[in-house]
């Protein structure tokens, strides 16, 4: 009674009036008997423009959500969405998204009309998205005849986040039934729901005229929040990943830094003096040129311009008195090879060859040196790393 009520004599002519909605294919909804309304969401409105432009009572399954809501807000909104013919769908999968669908047969076996949406949650920028089973499990099941429904202009109404409409004018485009009688025995093989549902979803894309996208809806949404949220962004210590000296501190002729945190790497004994002993690492310019004991000289150069354009930010200064930039580039892959092949140190254990690290700096200050792509750049030019 409520839901004839708010259609036929409140809700209804006012939205009529206001939106001005137009319509095509109104007489391919059947007259009597059960049929799915499929239709491609664009909008929260949709649930409420497609019912009202039909005759005859249309039952909707909406995202359990809207029934699961606490305080008065959510009872209200519950309230609302049962007086209103909808039925909770559980969109999770297994056995609560089964017995969801469960409901839908059971008006359907009543001969009512079934509303769905095939894509499982609205569109997030008015494209087509790829459907989902479940209809066809429905359709199938039941066999009755699909009715595609394209909802033309909801999207501009109330966007994703807008909660007052805006007034302007919206279409409904119902195509012609589709029949899947000819499937009637197969409706547990599952290449056989997918064909039903992208036959449907066809359909939909040729009244909509959105463009398709094979990907689901729901994916792509969390996709868009991930990346809203910025799990995607860069490392944040990327612009700190080479640290020389604070500002006002020479740097030492000498001293090796390895590329990480500055707590880090003095927490690890990440830097290393020119007079670190025998058999120890020692520097032989701020550049990098490292060498230990009788070992092959890797030599590693940072420009004086790419340090400054890096580490100006951050408030330190690159001495070029004491730089070596006759340098750009590993001295030869042989070297490096030589390098990371001469063995475990004699004092503080194995050598590392970390990415991220200078090569052949040992023991702990190596071990926490960040692994390639965390965000730390590579300087110098050719294959140099630090």
């Amino acid at each position: 009674m409520f839901y004839w009520i708010m259609k036929r004599i409140f809700i209804g002519p006012v939205l009529k009036l206001l939106f001005r909605p137009w319509i095509k294919g109104l007489d391919n909804i059947p007259a009597d008997g059960a049929a799915v309304l499929a239709s491609n969401h664009l909008s929260f409105s949709d649930s409420i423009f497609m019912p009202l432009m039909v005759p005859r009572p249309v039952v909707f399954l909406a995202k359990s959500e809207y029934f699961t809501g606490k305080g008065i807000k959510g009872k209200l909104t519950a309230s609302f969405f049962r007086l209103t013919n909808q039925l909770p769908m559980d969109r999770s999968g297994g056995a609560a998204s089964a017995n969801s669908l469960e409901s839908g047969r059971q008006i359907l076996r009543n001969g009512g009309l079934l509303g769905i949406y095939p894509e499982g949650t609205r569109s997030p920028d008015g494209k087509l998205y790829r459907g989902k089973v479940g209809v066809a499990k429905l359709v199938l099941s039941a066999g009755v005849p699909v009715i595609p429904v394209a909802m033309i202009g909801t999207d501009k109404v109330q966007p994703i986040g807008r909660r007052i409409p805006n007034i302007r004018r919206i279409g409904v485009i119902f195509g012609e039934p589709l029949d899947f009688s000819r499937y009637q025995g197969l409706g547990n093989d599952r290449f056989v729901q997918r064909s039903v549902t992208d036959e449907i979803m066809y359909e939909l894309m040729r009244l909509s005229g959105q463009e398709y996208v094979d990907a689901y809806a729901s994916t792509v949404k969390e996709k868009l929040a991930a990346k809203k949220a910025g799990k995607e962004a860069a490392n944040p210590n990327a612009a700190a990943a080479v640290r020389l000296a604070a500002a006002g501190h020479a740097v030492k002729p000498g001293a090796v830094t390895v590329i990480g945190g500055a707590a880090s790497a003095a927490a690890s004994g990440a830097v290393f003096e020119a007079e670190a002993g025998p058999g120890s690492l020692r520097g032989t310019s701020a550049a990098g040129r490292l060498h230990s004991g009788d070992r092959p000289e890797v030599a590693v150069s940072v420009p004086p311009e790419v340090a400054e354009a890096i580490l100006r930010p951050e408030g330190h200064h690159w001495d070029a008195d004491t730089a070596d930039t006759d340098t750009d580039t590993v001295e030869g892959a042989a070297a490096e090879g030589a390098a990371e092949a001469a063995g475990p140190d004699s004092n503080t254990g194995e050598s590392s060859t970390s990415t991220g690290a200078a090569r052949g700096i040992p023991g702990p200050a190596a071990s926490q040196a960040p692994e390639r792509g965390s965000g730390e750049p590579a300087i110098g030019g050719g294959s140099a790393q630090l």
